[in-house]
């Protein structure tokens, strides 16, 4: 069985491509000429140069493969340009999904996010049935995730073997940007979060996530989303985990969202200035009013979905972020 795998430089596209390897997979890798390829130096994948926006690179990159799998995304909280994010990641997704389709690729699965799924009103778990729409979708990323997502939900109504899986807050290995979730787990490891808000996430293993992935190809609905979340836990709660597992101070200050908005929009203005971005939104501020739980249990259900403690995300997280040098000295055995 021959794959193309579409970000697999990255984070979650990595753990996927790792994962298929494994279970016996040709996989072919979709790379630009510039990509980070640290995350492929120890896998055998061919490599196809490209892009998303380059219809004649994804023809040659779709040739004679049995499945696709989309993990490409732009993943940004701020970008100075938006309209770079809603090509790559609706009018991307769209050129793939029609290359694959052409091509007779058997099975395509859309890596979305359960940035795309909706919130009960009442703070219960968000599922596949959960009503919402693009005004809940707060800022670039989510509304064009959603929109990609629309695209590939109106490909499946025309017989596109589409199955969209919505993986929560991966956390674990070779995240090398970091992520904006990755980048929480690296702050507070480093002793850089002295407060927080309240608010909560569905933390998952990367490398259940690419197992999802996996199981959706052979087992999902065509045309069906599924959740591939983990453990529901409040912010609070990971900080003081993850500190506790790098040997750092636990956070102590617990912020109000109306004290941390103005610090946002005062950070997005110093970014338009510099160029710089930064890791306080006024994006991220929004989305944190609401605590981001979400249920699995359908894709538990129809694909034989697992998922394994949060702690054991943050403890390969916190291991490889210390072998790759991104948190220098370990305080509690001093090395």
């Amino acid at each position: 069985m021959r794959a193309l795998v579409t970000g697999a430089t990255g984070f979650v596209g990595a753990a996927l491509a790792r994962t298929l390897c494994a279970a016996g997979w040709q996989v072919r890798v979709l790379v630009r000429a510039d990509s980070d390829r640290r995350n492929l130096r120890t896998l055998s994948v061919e490599p196809v140069v490209g892009d998303l926006t380059d219809a004649s690179s994804l023809e040659r990159a779709v040739e004679h493969c049995d499945a696709v799998f989309h993990a490409a995304a732009d993943y940004r909280l701020w970008v100075p340009q938006p309209e770079q994010m809603y090509r790559a990641n609706v009018e991307g997704t769209q050129n793939l999904l029609e290359a694959a389709h052409r091509a007779g690729v058997q099975r395509i699965v859309y890596t979305s996010s359960v940035a795309t799924i909706g919130l009960p009103p009442d703070g219960g778990l968000g599922t596949e049935a959960t009503p919402v729409g693009l005004p809940d979708m707060v800022g670039h990323y989510k509304r064009s995730k959603f929109l990609a997502e629309r695209k590939a939900l109106e490909a499946a109504e025309r017989g596109v073997p589409v199955v969209i899986v919505n993986p929560a807050a991966p956390v674990g290995p070779r995240d090398i940007k970091p992520t904006p979730t990755g980048q929480v787990i690296l702050d507070a490891a480093l002793g850089r979060t002295p407060a927080y808000v309240d608010t909560g996430l569905n933390v998952v293993h990367v490398d259940d996530v690419a197992m999802g992935h996996v199981l959706a190809y052979h087992h999902g609905r065509l045309g069906e989303r599924y959740i591939l979340g983990g453990q529901n836990l409040p912010l609070r709660e990971i900080l003081i985990e993850v500190t506790r597992l790098a040997g750092r101070r636990r956070p102590l200050l617990r912020l109000p969202h109306g004290v941390v908005l103005p610090i946002a929009y005062a950070a997005e203005l110093l970014a338009k200035l510099t160029g710089k971005p930064t890791r306080v939104t006024v994006d991220s501020v929004r989305m944190a009013r609401k605590y981001m739980y979400f249920s699995s249990e359908k894709a538990v259900r129809e694909l034989g979905y697992r998922f394994r403690p949060a702690t054991l995300a943050f403890e390969d997280a916190l291991k490889w972020f210390r072998e790759e040098g991104y948190l220098g000295k370990d305080l509690r055995t001093g090395s």
